[in-house]
């Protein structure tokens, strides 16, 4: 079956039909607000096997498991004040909390990496709604792409990267959000920031207070490991310029000999939701790097800043790595004011 054949709109017989599958063991691409995510029946050890199989992912980076409305998410985690006041807040939409697993969740091992936690979100996308729904399954949906490489935000991007390994691509279009979930960890005292995402920090912190930054240890989510996210080519980061035989990607006015711009405008929301599909684009064998110019470190700039930080960060594996091509982390903006309150 080529990857085109996979590719469905979305009828309500396409929707039943993933369901079918999700139920039965098979893995299912569909769109939420943030990326497009590799669905499997988050009960079914072999199905949760199959996603990392499919996507080659390390066994120790755990998944977000999807679930309707907060009633269903509670049946799986342990909930406290804050958790229940945060999904009131924030669910439906692009914030995952991690958990304390109830012992009776029937959820795979796998789902959480041998940890004793969940990560778990609503997602705020009908159509991944509509798929939990006829489920009637907790899905675990890490990103629909191989294991660090570029998230899609397209179902065109999921069967370019993934092509007849997944049974059945669900097309709703462009995600709205266009960068992964914000993932905090309230199974301590002090709730922590394990992933900057699509919701931003200041809309969390302004009603728990500070989130104290993630520490070491095996990863409690997705987005943990060093290098992640993360095109072909090198990235150079903090740029204004191209160095030659690089691709520039932009962000805001008077970058007019850019090849693409993250947001003319300066708008970090459209930052964000063009940042995976731009990436990937500029990853062609023409260029022998993509330099990156700097984003204000503020609201969905922070998600922004540790996807391209991720992306930048220097493999093992990466034997001919270019030493000079710049640091591995985000320049910060100061004084960039920006009024986001959320995604």
């Amino acid at each position: 079956m080529s990857a085109a054949e996979t590719r469905f709109p979305v009828t309500p017989e396409a929707i039943a039909e993933a369901a079918a599958l999700i139920r039965r063991g098979g893995l299912v691409a569909f769109p939420t607000e943030t990326v497009y995510g590799l669905g499997a029946d988050a009960t079914s050890d072999a199905a949760v096997a199959a996603v990392f199989a499919v996507k080659d992912r390390p066994r120790f980076n755990p998944l977000i498991v999807h679930v309707s409305d907060t009633d269903a998410a509670e049946a799986l985690a342990a909930f406290d004040d804050r958790a229940r006041f945060l999904a009131g807040k924030f669910w439906p939409g692009p914030l995952t909390l991690v958990l304390p697993r109830r012992a009776d969740s029937g959820l795979s091992l796998l789902v959480s990496a041998g940890l004793d936690t969940v990560a778990i979100r609503v997602p705020a996308h009908s159509l991944a709604q509509a798929l939990l729904t006829a489920a009637n399954r907790p899905i675990a949906a890490p990103s629909a792409n191989p294991s660090g490489a570029v998230s899609p935000t397209t179902a065109a991007h999921v069967a370019e990267a993934l092509g007849d390994r997944v049974a059945m691509i669900l097309d709703g279009g462009r995600c709205r959000v266009g960068v992964e979930s914000t993932v905090v960890d309230l199974t301590g005292g002090s709730p922590v920031l394990l992933r900057p995402g699509g919701l931003a920090t200041e809309a969390i912190t302004r009603f728990l207070g500070p989130l104290a930054p993630a520490g070491g240890g095996a990863p409690r989510s997705p987005g943990m490991l060093a290098r992640h996210y993360a095109p072909g080519l090198p990235l150079r980061l903090c740029a204004y310029t191209a160095q030659p035989g690089e691709a520039l990607l932009a962000f805001g006015p008077g970058a007019d000999d850019a090849d693409l711009n993250l947001s003319r405008d300066g708008d970090v929301h459209e930052a964000a939701a063009n940042l995976f599909a731009m990436l990937r684009t500029l990853d062609r064998p023409e260029f022998s790097a993509i330099a990156v110019m700097p984003v204000p470190d503020r609201g969905l700039g922070q998600a922004i800043n540790d996807r391209l930080r991720r992306a930048a960060a220097r493999s093992e594996a990466d034997d001919d790595w270019n030493d000079d091509r710049g640091p591995a982390a985000p320049c910060v903006l100061p004084g960039i004011e920006d009024d986001e309150d959320q995604a």
